[in-house]
């Protein structure tokens, strides 16, 4: 504290005592609840358990639990918003829907994007699944890996990690922040809490495996392309290829419906009311 004391006199700033609180990061579980005692000037900082920087939720073992758990609240309530925008034979039209999704959904959903790679994230999929089903009116049996083509949205993981090498990219240069932590992960993972899905790795490994030519989006729309053909479900022989957009998106809501339904084979169907 009398460090930070010295810079913040040295750069003339004043801290707001009542809007700081103190925290701590640890991976000892015998030390959970306990409380960080820390004072600032003769006054006592309050203590945090999940303090928020930036609009993401930190916890004690940065698991962004309590951040994912938060957002799908959030994005439940904008599902709900989208749902009251079109039924089965009603509503708004595809283009229309993709794009209110883009903005109200993908967009909360994307914000810090490289805290999602906790192993939480299963708590924030299913409302992403579930706006690919209001845009494109498919039932809840429709495999998953069948919405994203037919929404023409890139699947939320595939997303997940080219941002992780857009970040990847950029911290490769050496004045970047994270270039130290990128190039060399043995001298900063010693100044770090042990993480089971580190960045570092993680970034390494698709810069290795990515050409330095392309951008983060165009390696994510090969691969999307990649592990789509290889794909076995009847889809892809109707829908060879991913795209954002597709010509029947203009169609009428109701044709729309039908049309998704027929192509994945999942309808109110007589065939469908039996496992």
């Amino acid at each position: 504290m009398a460090t930070l004391g010295e810079c913040l006199q040295t750069w003339k700033l004043k801290l707001s005592t009542t809007k700081t609180v103190s925290a701590v990061f640890h991976l000892n579980n015998k030390e959970a609840k306990r409380e960080l005692k820390a004072n600032f000037n003769n006054e006592t900082l309050p203590f945090c358990s999940d303090p928020k920087y930036l609009g993401v939720t930190l916890d004690r073992s940065l698991t962004y639990r309590r951040q994912l758990e938060l957002l799908r609240k959030k994005l439940t309530s904008r599902v709900a918003l989208l749902r009251r925008l079109a039924g089965s034979g009603w509503g708004a039209g595809a283009t229309t829907l993709r794009t209110a999704t883009l903005a109200l959904v993908h967009s909360t959903a994307e914000y810090g994007a490289l805290q999602c790679r906790s192993v939480h994230t299963r708590l924030i999929d299913p409302a992403i699944n579930d706006t690919l089903r209001i845009v494109t009116g498919c039932l809840r049996p429709t495999p998953a890996d069948n919405l994203p083509i037919l929404a023409g949205i890139q699947p939320a993981e595939l997303h997940r990690s080219g941002v992780t090498l857009s970040l990847g990219h950029r911290a490769m240069e050496p004045g970047h922040l994270l270039h130290s932590a990128l190039t060399r992960p043995s001298v900063a993972a010693a100044r770090r809490l042990k993480s089971r899905h580190p960045f570092v790795s993680a970034a390494q490994q698709l810069i290795s495996f990515s050409d330095n030519n392309i951008c983060a989006a165009q390696w994510a729309d090969h691969q999307w392309n990649a592990e789509w053909a290889d794909n076995p479900t009847r889809l892809r022989t109707l829908i060879p290829d991913t795209g954002t957009h597709t010509p029947e998106m203009t169609l009428s809501r109701r044709a729309w419906v039908r049309l998704n339904r027929l192509r994945t084979g999942v309808g109110r169907f007589r065939s469908c009311l039996y496992k």
